[in-house]
Parts: structure tokens; sequence; C-alpha cells
């Protein structure tokens, strides 16, 4: 009986859990329609990677969504339909014109946005193909998303995060700290037997098979976890 691994510490130690009072609060878009908000905030937040705005609403609610680059403080926000192309305004796919770059996107409408959040990442209006839009994910690949699904306009901010070098092993760990991991991250190879599935042997190499299946139990739930192909992948996937 090895001990218990990294993945099976996360569930139950507070030392993977973040603190409450580091999350400002849910960053989605509001759910009205045809209001036109006012930027009363730029929040910094340590769980984040993208600054924060807080947005008031014309019925006194303030909601928090991630900040475009170009926004301030003062900056009006307008949700709806017929919106000019400012960045910041938040808009159905439909309603933008093909080349444009959004960010925030809805997979789903009114899912409050799940994809391009993170600092300096955006998405690319490819085509339109009748009630469904074609994007350009910030990976590259395209997909056709419900016309319905709203997006913000413009690049998020924050780019050029990783420019600069942490520098210190501190700095490292406080940022993986923020995150509710831990730095350095050790490899399984490089542990002893009772440690990980990986580790031991005269060299570090995952010795055997390194795919393991979904109803892996845990503990022995590593490596590629239901892969749809092994190897060594040639060839340009379709």
């Amino acid at each position: 009986m090895g001990k218990r691994i990294r993945a099976q510490r996360k569930g139950s130690s507070p030392r993977y859990r973040v603190s409450s009072h580091r999350f400002p609060g849910a960053n989605k878009m509001p759910r009205e329609m045809d209001v036109v908000g006012e930027v009363t905030e730029l929040v910094h937040s340590p769980v984040h990677t993208a600054p924060l705005a807080r947005v008031k609403l014309p019925d006194g609610d303030t909601t928090l969504v991630v900040a475009t680059e170009g926004v301030a403080i003062g900056s009006q926000i307008a949700i709806g339909d017929n919106v000019s192309l400012r960045p910041g305004n938040i808009t159905p796919l439909s309603e933008i014109p093909e080349g444009t770059a959004i960010n925030n996107v809805e997979l789903r409408p009114g899912d409050g946005g799940k994809v391009a959040r993170s600092a300096g990442n955006s998405c690319i209006v490819e085509a339109k193909l009748g009630d469904k839009v074609r994007i350009r994910m910030p990976s590259g690949s395209l997909k056709e998303l419900s016309g319905n699904c709203r997006a913000t306009i413009g690049v998020l901010a924050g780019h050029g995060r990783d420019e600069m070098p942490l520098r210190t092993a501190g700095a490292a760990h406080y940022k993986a700290k923020a995150r509710g991991k831990l730095f350095p991250h050790v490899s399984g190879v490089a542990m002893n037997p009772v440690d990980h599935p990986h580790g031991g042997g005269n060299h570090q190499a995952v010795h055997g098979p390194n795919s393991v299946a979904r109803s892996t139990p845990p503990g022995a739930k590593v490596g590629l976890i239901a892969p749809r192909r092994t190897g060594r992948g040639r060839g340009k996937r379709v």
C-alpha cells in the first residue's frame, strides 16, 4: 500500500483550497438586454489572470465582468442587439461582423461566457452560416455556435503577463498558492514507487502502459486518462 498521491490529497486538504475572500465574486455577463451600464471600478483578482470590471446597471445592481482592453472607470458598457462595435460592449454573435475580435464568448445562450476569458485572449468571428456563427478559438480551432450566444467586443486586458519572468521561486510559489496549487510541481517519474505509480526504476520513465481507463480507482488514475488515441501523433488531426 503506497502513499496517497497528490490528486487524492487535493480532495480533502485545506492546503489546496483558496480562501473565499480572495474571490471578488462571480464574473458573468449580465442577463439584462438593451441596457447601458457604467464601469465604476477595476478590480484586481488574485485568482484571475485578467482584471475585472465592476459594472453598475440602470436598476442599481452591480455585476463583475472580465475587463476588455481599452475599458476604463467611467466607460459605458452597452448590452443588447443594436450596439456599436466598441470594446467592452456585449451583443449576440449574429450581430457581430466577420473578422471582429471578441472575448468572453458564450457556448450556450445565457451561460454568462465560457471561452476566451484569460488575460490577452480573444476569438475571431470567421463566418456566419445561417443561424450559426463560426468562430476561431484562441487555440486556432474552429467552432460553430448559435447566433444567439453573446460575446464581448475586443481583446481581453492583461496581455503580456507571461513576458516578464517570475525571477524567484517565491514568486512562483505565491502565484501557484493563489490558485490552490503547489510549486514546485514534482513529476511522477521522479518519485519513489511508494509515492506514485510512475515512480521507481533505474531511470526516469513510465515503466509500462501510460494509459488508464476512466473507471480506474483514485491513486492509480494517472497518466493518459481514457485517451482517444495514443502514439506519436503523426499527421494532422482533422
